[in-house]
């Protein structure tokens, strides 16, 4: 049973709850309000049975199919809203403009020191936090700029590249920190789901008007509602990758030292050291091999001296 509930609340929790959860209230609305203005041949009559119970769990069998589909489909769903799939040069370049100057407008208040209440000092630097601190890393897409922020930290603060080395991270950071990142994206993909979930109902409502037995007037006040709602799901995903981000910076402060002993290395006493170390583990990893990585790992080996600092102290903790 422990294994189970291990398993519920790891990975098949958050499945449910990020994919299969909103993917059933999307197939719901569908169910409820267009199904019925559409002609169904007497086939699909005979395969979609009358019965309240039997058409439950012909929709809970949909669900879980619909959102397992959208669960290996997750990437390229992130990167269209991220900006970087399916967006044309100059969208994306202009986007990217639009941004930077946001950004800048953020900051320029939060400097100004008219602006004296701290509760609205509060949410713009909250707002500025959900942007990279570099504008070469600006995403056309405040979403894309939310997680692009903490896609940076590790490399950032340490040299940790954790877009090569995340498999490597997060099997050797602590269990806690590991759940920590997929509970909070589960909160993102939730609201990610909806998004897209109800922009395809959105569509079919529209698409559905000129069927004869269509409910014109539910079929158009459905559509409009679920358009108004897809932006507020949009921010809501933006807001939810806080958490997100705390996780992962979490899982980069304390997963750096079990990395570097899994991988046979142990952290400098220097910070700088560190970085430089951090960096070697990243080329190795994304570069061909070359003779000269034997000799610059050499230094960073437990039971290795420090390569700078006091050397006679072992690097080894």
């Amino acid at each position: 049973m422990g294994d189970i509930a291990k398993g519920v609340l790891g990975g098949g929790w958050a499945l449910l709850v990020g994919w299969i959860l909103p993917t059933a209230l999307n197939l719901a609305v569908f169910t409820l309000v267009i199904a019925p203005s559409l002609h169904r041949p007497a086939t699909l009559d005979r395969l979609w049975p009358a019965s309240g119970g039997s058409t439950a769990l012909l929709l809970l069998i949909a669900a879980v199919l619909f959102g397992l589909v959208l669960n290996s489909l997750q990437t390229p769903l992130y990167r269209f809203l991220e900006g970087y799939t399916l967006w044309p040069t100059a969208v994306y370049e202009r986007g990217c403009r639009l941004q930077q100057v946001q950004r800048r407008k953020t900051a320029d208040r939060l400097a100004d020191p008219s602006l004296t209440s701290p509760i609205r000092r509060a949410l713009l630097r909250e707002k500025l936090n959900r942007y990279p601190m570099s504008d070469t890393q600006i995403t056309p897409t405040r979403l894309g700029n939310a997680i692009r922020r903490f896609e940076e930290y590790g490399y950032d603060r340490y040299r940790l590249d954790t877009q090569v080395l995340w498999n490597e991270l997060t099997s050797s950071a602590p269990e806690p920190t590991s759940r920590q990142v997929i509970t909070a994206r589960t909160n993102v993909d939730f609201f990610v789901a909806l998004l897209y979930g109800h922009t395809a109902v959105a569509i079919a409502a529209f698409a559905s008007l000129p069927a004869a037995q269509a409910d014109r007037p539910l079929l158009t006040f459905t559509g409009i509602c679920l358009i108004i709602l897809a932006p507020v799901w949009y921010r809501a995903a933006v807001a939810a990758t806080d958490e997100w981000a705390a996780a992962v910076r979490a899982l980069v402060n304390l997963g750096r030292k079990p990395l570097a002993e899994a991988l046979g290395l142990s952290l400098p006493k220097s910070l700088e050291d560190e970085r430089r170390m951090w960096q070697l583990v990243t080329r190795m990893s994304n570069r061909p091999y070359a003779s000269a990585a034997d000799s610059a790992f050499e230094p960073y080996r437990i039971g290795s001296p420090q390569p700078s600092g006091d050397p006679s102290h072992p690097v080894s903790e």
